[in-house]
This record gives structure tokens, sequence and C-alpha cells, in this order.
């Protein structure tokens, strides 16, 4: 029987120009036990002067560690999106971002294709992606890390085009982050039909709900948004993705990607009321 955690992606206070330990300090007073920072290479602007809350990996790896311990909350994930198709980018992003997951005590990575280059075309794309993931999956392998890759783009947007990139490289170390909004936008395939054909492979979840809003305007016209409503204010169906993955025995982590800081507040309290016996408590 599958358990899960509740985690809260930083994203939720981005609309509010929070600094990282801000939002980790609020994250720790709205009932949440772990969170998922955003990291970035070189120095952001934003970050260094406060107004924004990813993450360094040019800072210590213990610092993040050190500012969480402070609020009493923990790392689940690293949010290290890098583009697969861009090599020269990716393969250095995902090695820090999964050296920093190690540091922080975080088992989980995650990522997505990102853009395809125009002058790409599918298989050239799939070669670049497999090299990409060949060099992140030894690093995972080294640091006992999963990497997960979600529907976000022009390939992942079907649970099909999803399993051909986690299936590039045969590694117990790659695996799925479900994203509920993501896959639900798409509009290509049923969502929940979708998390059933990867279940097994999924690792993670990304619980973002879309508004009614944003569903009538956007659904089929993109393969992916920054951020949702509140869970269990939208579209997505939470009692059949927990009926869905249920059955598959192990712990998984729901982090909540949604755009704002009542927001956060109102899908924790959902996610464990519908929760019920499948959440641990720690």
């Amino acid at each position: 029987m599958a358990k899960f955690r509740i985690s809260l992606n930083m994203e939720y206070c981005r609309s509010s120009d929070m600094s990282f330990e801000a939002g980790v300090k609020l994250a720790s007073e709205l009932g949440y036990k772990y969170v998922e920072p955003m990291v970035h290479t070189g120095w952001e602007l934003l970050s260094e002067v406060e107004y924004f809350h990813s993450f360094s990996m040019e800072e210590d790896t213990l610092l993040m560690k050190e500012i969480c311990d402070k609020y009493g909350m923990k790392v689940s994930s690293i949010s290290g999106h890098s583009p697969l198709m861009k090599p020269e980018a990716a393969v250095t992003r995902l090695t820090r971002a999964i050296i920093f997951a190690d540091a922080v005590n975080a088992k989980f990575v995650n990522t997505d294709e990102m853009v395809k280059p125009d002058w790409m075309d599918d298989d050239f794309a799939h070669q670049v992606m497999k090299y990409t993931l060949t060099k992140a999956a030894l690093v995972a392998n080294r640091h006992q890390i999963n990497l997960c890759i979600e529907p976000h783009g022009v390939y992942t947007k079907t649970a099909e085009g999803l399993m051909r990139i986690v299936n590039l490289v045969d590694s117990p170390w790659i695996g799925v982050n479900w994203d509920t909004g993501n896959s639900y936008l798409a509009g290509v395939e049923d969502p929940y039909d979708g998390l059933n054909a990867v279940k097994d492979k999924v690792l993670h979840i990304h619980a973002k709900d879309i508004s009614m809003e944003q569903s009538r305007e956007q659904r089929g016209s993109i393969t992916g948004t920054p951020v949702g409503c509140a869970c269990g204010e939208g579209v997505v169906n939470w009692d059949k993705v927990f009926e869905i993955l249920e059955p598959v025995n192990k712990e998984i982590f729901l982090s909540v990607e949604c755009g704002k800081l009542d927001e956060a507040e109102r899908s924790i309290a959902f996610l464990k009321k519908a929760l019920g016996p499948l959440l641990i408590n720690d």
C-alpha cells in the first residue's frame, strides 16, 4: 500500500517576493514539515537581495540544511529542472543538484525535458537526452539519489512519451515525478489513464490543481504551467489519484505546487483530510 508525505514546492511564495529563508519559515508556520527548494547556478540578482526564493548552488551545500533545521523543516526534494536537450547546461545543473540533494538528505531531484530547439528532430533530441541522462545517472548512482522526470513538455505530454525518456537509460535511479496539473492541461490523453500507465515508476508527485478558469482557457494549448490553484479547489480528482496509487507499495512525496500563500495553507488542510490513513505523520 502506498503511503504519502506532504511537502511544499517553494514556488508558493514567488508572487510574494520572499527570500528562501522567509519562505521556509512561513512554510513551517503553515504546518508543513518538508519543502522542495528550487536551485540555480551562478548568482541570481533577485535571490541575492532576498526578493526571490531560488537557492544558489554556489553556496555551501549545508547552508540550505542549516536554514531548514532552524525552522524544524526538512528538504523532500530538489527542483533541479534542466533542459535535457541542452547537455551543456543540463549535465552540470543536474550533477550539482544531485550533490545538493545528497548533502541535505533529500532523495529526489526533479526535472523535465524542457524546450526542444527547432533545429533538432525527434531522433536527435532523444539521442541528446540519452547522453544527458546517462551522465546524470552515473552521479545519481554514486549518491543514491532518484532523478525524477515530469510531464511538462512536447514529449512528456503523454505517458508513452514520458516513459520513452525514462527508459532511455537503464537505471534504477531514473523515475517519474507525476505532475497532476500538467498532465491534465496537456489535454492529449486522460490524465488518470496516464497516471495508471506510469504508476510503477512514480517516485514523487507535484500536487498541482488547475482552476476551472485556467482549464477553460488553456487545456489542450499548453503542456505545463508553473503553479496551480489550491489543491481541492480545481479540476483534479484527488480521490482518483490516490485510488490509482494506493496499490503501489512505496512512500511518495506530494509536493504542493501552488502560487499563493493562502493556497498553500488551504492545500495542506485539504490533502491531510483527503489522504486520511494514507498520510505519514512524522
